[in-house]
């Protein structure tokens, strides 16, 4: 048996045509999974699971922060597929306002925009887990994988609200993997990955300028990375398709980064 083989594993993505969501997707479907597409633009799920697949994807309309919204999002699944294996939270994001600019002064920070983002990092996390765990517990099997950040064990300059949201969603992979583990067996596992510095539309003037070179804050990250490069979304996959799988059957609580080395380095 191959303890990696994810064929016909049903796998739910939040935010799943962004840049990384998008890649997961595409890998999974590619290696057998059954995957469910969720974003909050229905037109792009669809259009993206068609492009995926015409029998192994499905994209629908979903907003993590609306739990009747998901209930009947995992009802379309169940009644689709009949199960529901893994969930992978990839929704998430950050708000102008809860970022500090150098000359900004922490004091003057958006709390509306702190809310949005504290909302969407880690509500935006719980309560898909809530919903789509509960089935999980009744079937007394599944796989919740939620996507931290490296701006958890560090703190990151400029994005306060991302940081502190992520780190209080860590917190919360940790709690419901031991609640779930205790309550409902041991074939109920709850992970995270953390990426380090990849591209994406919401970090890409931070990173980079018009011209395509790096900014400061881009140059200083690529000088505390070890491997002296950002991560390609593709790197996130194989960590994902491990947990995805039974070969990380007695992995739960755990929180893998993915970074280059970025969270090892001292900067000496």
């Amino acid at each position: 048996m191959n303890l990696f083989d994810i064929k016909d594993k049903v796998i739910i993505i939040t935010g799943g045509y962004g840049v990384l969501g998008s890649s997961i997707a595409k890998h999974l479907v590619d290696s057998g999974g059954k995957v469910a597409i969720l974003g909050r633009d229905e037109d792009k799920a669809k259009t993206f699971a068609n492009k995926l697949s015409s029998t192994n994807a499905i994209g629908l309309k979903a907003d993590v922060l609306d739990k009747e919204n998901l209930t009947s999002v995992k009802d379309t699944i169940l009644n689709t597929w009949d199960r529901i294996d893994v969930l992978i939270n990839a929704a998430g994001g950050n708000m102008p306002g809860a970022t500090i600019a150098p000359s900004d002064s922490l004091f003057d920070m958006s709390m509306n925009d702190f809310k949005k983002v504290t909302d969407l990092n880690l509500m935006g996390t719980v309560i898909p887990s809530l919903i789509f765990g509960k089935h999980m517990a009744h079937e007394n099997e599944g796989s919740i994988i939620n996507v931290s950040s490296m701006a958890v064990p560090q703190a990151l300059t400029r994005v306060v609200g991302y940081s502190a949201s992520k780190a209080a969603m860590e917190n919360f992979t940790r709690w419901m993997a031991v609640d779930m583990a205790l309550k409902y067996g041991d074939n109920i596992r709850v992970n995270a990955i953390a990426p380090g510095f990849f591209i994406a539309d919401q970090n890409r003037r931070l990173l980079t300028n018009e011209d395509g070179s790096l900014t400061d804050r881009g140059n200083t990250i690529i000088n505390n990375t070890p491997m002296k490069r950002f991560g390609d979304s593709k790197e996130l996959n194989g960590a994902v398709h491990l947990l995805c799988s039974n070969a990380s059957k007695f992995m739960t609580g755990t929180v893998i980064p993915i970074d280059g080395g970025f969270g090892a380095f001292s900067g000496v």
